[in-house]
């Protein structure tokens, strides 16, 4: 089990990287054909927001990453379990507030992840 988690925890962490590439690097570019019900005219004026977003969705996938280098079992849960935990409530915020697509893709597998986590 625990080497299932830890493939869902690199998935997740992966993820994360490409939400900062994306945000960061892409938005402008890639955010158009990606959001169509976004209107094109406010990616240019939204690019430095969308970077601020890009950054912390990078601390979760940096803040994943770790636990792969944290021997001590006790601290490896606990650090998992937090980061784990922002990642499930920034897809139920962003499932509530832009579209429910995201809490599939960011909220359920860190729900999945975190259940796991306790096997």
């Amino acid at each position: 089990m625990q080497i299932i988690t830890q493939v869902l925890i690199g998935v997740i962490a992966f993820l994360h990287l490409y939400f900062l590439y994306f945000e960061m690097f892409a938005w402008t570019t890639k955010g158009p054909k990606i959001f169509r019900g976004f209107p094109k005219e406010l990616f240019q004026p939204t690019k430095s927001m969308a970077a601020n977003q890009g950054l912390y969705n990078g601390f979760l996938a940096a803040g994943l990453i770790w636990t792969f280098f944290i021997e001590n079992a006790h601290w490896n849960f606990n650090i998992s379990l937090f980061f784990l935990g922002c990642v499930f409530v920034a897809g139920v915020y962003g499932g509530i507030t832009v579209s429910k697509k995201i809490a599939v893709v960011q909220a359920l597998p860190a729900a999945i992840a975190i259940v796991l986590l306790h096997f």
